[in-house]
């Protein structure tokens, strides 16, 4: 019943199976911060957007909240994905959708994970509401979770298959869901546009871990999957980038998630 619900609600999203993963520079050709590469394991099944969050989606949102609307770089809206949104912007969003369908919300005003019950937390099985996803997450999805073929890019090794970057984008945004996606059916996590995650950035440790979540406060936080300026190497599956929160550009936007409870 609980997938049935959140799946006729709020745009599609994809079953992301427990399981465990190398994360990090497994191809041998990445940079230092990807590095050292250690096991991870989750403990709990999650959601995952199958699109990037798209402007009719997130214009909804504004609409309904008096919010300004982002600027579209005269490109369209639609169902291109939506840029010009801070990593303050892209929680607003979540806390907005949860709210919305009668969740619990997943962020405090400063920033913090919530539990059910409004307390802060950094056990992500227990945040119901909806949220982005943390960078391991977002790192066990790209890959294909339980189904991953080990590809280098997010659905294939030939980069063109599955992303929109410097060399084919028209130097723009594109609609969601027109190239390949990847094992588990998720779409552009390569390339269009960089996506927050909710971690802060840090350096990576051997050792395995559980469940991960970096809630250690510092600079910046965690940017996945490379844009449509980009070369083909940032679209990597394993490549890591940071922003300050209050930044923006026109090549930055996010996805949801959900923990399954």
């Amino acid at each position: 019943m609980l997938a049935t619900f959140i799946l006729a609600k709020s745009g599609e999203f994809v079953l992301v199976e427990k399981g465990s993963f190398t994360m990090g520079d497994t191809w041998g050709d990445g940079y230092y911060d990807e590095k050292p590469t250690h096991k991870v394991t989750f403990t709990y099944n999650f959601y995952i957007g199958k699109y990037e969050t798209t402007f009719d989606e997130y214009d909804a949102f504004c609409e309904a909240t008096g919010r300004s609307k982002p600027d579209d770089q005269s490109w369209r809206r639609g169902s291109r994905p939506v840029i010009n949104v801070t990593w303050w912007d892209a929680i607003a969003y979540c806390n907005w959708l949860s709210e919305k369908e009668k969740l619990p919300k997943a962020y405090d005003n400063a920033g913090n994970l919530l539990d059910s019950d409004g307390s802060v937390t950094i056990d992500i099985t227990k945040v119901v509401g909806y949220r982005l996803p943390t960078e391991a997450e977002w790192e066990y999805a790209a890959r294909g979770g339980n189904k991953s073929r080990g590809y280098k890019f997010v659905g294939s090794s030939t980069v063109s298959d599955v992303a929109w970057y410097n060399s084919n984008s028209g130097s723009k945004t594109q609609e969601v869901g027109k190239k390949a996606p990847n094992e588990l059916g998720l779409y552009d996590m390569s390339g269009n546009v960089w996506e927050w995650c909710s971690d802060w950035y840090g350096n990576y440790s051997s050792s395995a871990q559980t469940n991960p979540y970096n809630s250690t406060a510092d600079l910046f936080r965690v940017l996945r999957g490379g844009s449509w300026h980009n070369y083909a190497t940032y679209t990597r599956v394993a490549y890591r980038s940071n922003f300050s929160p209050p930044d923006t550009g026109n090549y930055l936007g996010f996805r949801i998630c959900r923990t399954v409870q």
